[in-house]
């Protein structure tokens, strides 16, 4: 039986548990798998984390290091994110440059930390207009079993809690935390038919292209969204996805509070 053949036969299957109010996993439609948090696994990273959410891994290693500010802004750090999405994790992943797909998962998860003002860019001037600090959030999709989105956001937090920026190395002082004053969560959720559901498994992601990811601070506030698909949302739908985002994003910080 051929590979198309078989995702068929899964996107009918997830169709129709959908149709019945069912997900193939037994979740309710705003339940979240498992969600595991570890940090401090890079030995040599200023900082880290491993997030597992069911079966998807991603891992975030944070690096750091002196450089120019950016003209417009002199008085501020500088944060570079970027996502690599190995074949390893998952066979539709291919070698070589970043595609579309990685430039949009660190595009969003970039803008959900500079928008939300997660880092206090302020607090990483070495000297004014001259040198500041550079972060570099690495993200890796370990292993994809689909919402590779939620878990590298989360993932880019707890490694940036985790950070202490590396000054004793440089010779530029003495060794402090990275200056984290947010804590920005993704939630993602996939329109399938006429419902919605979170945190989408592969099987759920193949029936349907149609997303939309909701960023939230720690203050309910909503710091980016992102859309995919061509499909239509009316506005009830709109206002559903965006309560049950923010709602969830209150249960994931939690997590990373413990953290």
């Amino acid at each position: 039986m051929g590979d198309d053949i078989i995702l068929d036969i899964r996107r009918d299957y997830v169709l129709g548990k959908i149709r019945d109010g069912e997900r193939i996993d037994g979740r309710a439609f705003d339940e979240y798998r498992k969600i595991e948090i570890e940090t401090g696994i890079i030995e040599k990273a200023e900082g880290s984390a491993l997030v597992k959410i069911g079966d998807t891994q991603v891992v975030v290693g944070i690096k750091m290091q002196p450089g120019e500010p950016f003209p417009d802004t002199p008085d501020k750090g500088i944060i570079i994110t970027n996502a690599e999405l190995v074949p390893l994790a998952s066979p539709t992943f291919e070698p070589g440059p970043p595609d579309e797909n990685s430039v949009e998962l660190a595009r969003v998860v970039d803008r959900g930390i500079r928008e939300s003002e997660a880092v206090d860019l302020s607090k990483l001037v070495i000297e004014e207009g001259e040198k500041v600090w550079l972060v570099f959030i690495d993200i890796h999709a370990l292993d994809d079993d689909g919402n590779l989105m939620d878990a590298s956001a989360l993932a880019a937090i707890s490694a940036l809690l985790n950070t202490t920026v590396p000054a004793e190395r440089f010779e530029i002082g003495d060794d402090f935390p990275l200056p984290v004053r947010d804590l920005p969560v993704a939630v993602t959720s996939h329109i399938i038919g006429n419902v919605f559901v979170v945190d989408p498994n592969k099987d759920e992601e193949n029936a349907s292209k149609n997303f939309i990811t909701v960023t939230t601070d720690s203050d309910d506030n909503i710091v980016a969204v992102q859309k995919s698909g061509s499909y239509l949302l009316d506005e009830e739908k709109l206002y559903q996805i965006i309560e049950t985002s923010i709602k969830k994003a209150r249960e994931n910080r939690k997590l990373l509070k413990e953290v």
